[in-house]
């Protein structure tokens, strides 16, 4: 039986095991180069050829099946037979084996230690999470184009014998027959987007997120938080690097500080308040922390004015279109009773709590005159010298502070009110 047989047999074994929802067999015939050997003969009953067909697995994918190698090549085995012994007396059967590699390749690896940081997990996350949004990784592009902005598919080798490289085999697969799962990339050793080098599979995620691949902009933005919010707790990062035709294009780096994390709490209160619209700000206010500590200082003084005016509109409490960020600060800080009134003079601490409170609604007016002199909204001269990330980055720690605090005592008031709701109705 020769290679182009051998493929023939295979495709049909595959099928077979997909429709008896023995899809990790499936995925094994259909991902791994085979070969056949004959390796021994039995005199019985006239005579009998024995055959092994080998799936040649790479080593990391070989250990991490353990014990359920087996029974994989049971599964396997068994639709071996079903489709080739009707034909002859042979007996045929599957193996898994670990892919040798030349002495010249294992020597010439390099193990970056870089890997590591992007854990597994983190990477299974974001991939669970395309799955469950039903968001295509290729976007508006075929596999083939998308992967090839990443890969240089013509130097992969084909799982399918009829085709010289992986441009021939996905091509065959996904565009001509359809016959791959859509989130076939997943999980194709060729890629090693789980266990493969950490810029791979972050080049793989801004891919996704380019304007090229994705021209819905609230779907790309929808998309860019949800990997951050994975990978930023593992010191990485996508962020936006530069705008083609307006829209942003991003890369990826590595995390070096710990202020940017300050903001991923306000993302918290976004999601209490049920205030979407406010992670378009809190994106914009990571990205330019770093980049352009202009733009971050005016986003900080826009984010409390969001938040205030999600708030206050939540309580019924009317805005006036000439309100500014201190006649907003005012009113909330009197709906929610930030400064509470009824701490006597005797109460240890009172006159901290009270300058701790004060201070924190100024913080407010700061930021819109910080905003004034330096943020974004305003010409500028030529001598014209904005400030540091540092400066960005205790804008935006200012900012989040606030929120935070105000978000808080937003649901306190609520869940108090409530309670006092529930027992008027019962009495």
């Amino acid at each position: 039986m020769d290679d182009a047989e051998l493929d023939v047999v295979l495709a049909t074994v595959y099928d077979l095991l997909r429709a008896e929802g023995m899809s990790d067999a499936a995925d094994l015939v259909r991902k791994y180069p085979a070969r056949i050997e004959q390796t021994g003969y039995d005199n019985w009953n006239g005579g009998t050829n024995i055959w092994e067909v080998y799936l040649e697995t790479p080593a990391t994918d070989f250990a991490k099946l353990g014990s359920k190698r087996q029974s994989l090549e049971e599964q396997i085995t068994a639709r071996l037979k079903t489709v080739l012994e009707t034909h002859n007396q042979d007996w045929y059967s599957a193996r898994l084996i670990p892919a040798k590699l030349a002495k010249k390749e294992w020597r010439a690896q390099e193990v970056s230690p870089g890997d590591a940081s992007l854990p597994r997990q983190t990477r299974q996350n974001i991939l669970d999470g395309l799955r469950i949004d039903g968001a295509s990784w290729s976007g508006v592009l075929d596999d083939v184009e998308f992967l090839g902005r990443i890969f240089n598919l013509s130097a992969m080798p084909s799982f399918d014998a009829r085709y010289k490289d992986a441009a021939g085999d996905i091509w065959q697969h996904r565009i001509n027959n359809d016959d791959w799962d859509n989130d076939w990339v997943f999980t194709d050793s060729r890629f090693n987007l789980l266990d493969g080098p950490h810029d791979a599979f972050l080049k793989f995620l801004c891919e996704i997120v380019n304007p090229v691949v994705r021209a819905d902009r609230d779907e790309a933005l929808k998309l860019s938080v949800h990997f951050n919010d994975q990978l930023r707790p593992a010191g990485w990062e996508i962020y936006e690097e530069e705008r083609i035709a307006g829209r942003p294009r991003y890369a990826y780096r590595q995390l070096t500080h710990n202020g940017r994390h300050a903001v991923l709490r306000a993302r918290t209160v976004a999601d209490a308040l049920d205030a979407g619209w406010m992670a378009r700000a809190i994106e914009r206010l990571e990205n330019s922390i770093d980049k352009d500590p202009d733009l971050a200082i005016g986003t900080a003084k826009e984010l409390v004015e969001s938040c205030c005016k999600t708030i206050l509109t939540k309580r019924g409490v009317p805005i006036a279109k000439s309100s500014d960020l201190g006649d907003l600060t005012k009113a909330l800080t009197k709906e929610l009773q930030l400064v509470p009134e009824g701490i006597t003079e005797e109460t240890k601490g009172a006159d901290n709590i009270r300058l701790i409170l004060r201070n924190l609604t100024q913080l407010t007016n700061n930021l819109a005159q910080l905003r004034g002199l330096y943020g974004t909204g305003h010409g500028r001269d030529g001598k014209y010298k904005g400030l540091q990330p540092r400066h960005a980055r205790l804008a935006a720690a200012s900012a989040v502070a606030f929120i935070d605090f105000i978000s808080e005592t937003y649901r306190h008031r609520e869940a108090i009110e409530n309670t006092e709701r529930t027992k008027e109705k019962q009495a």
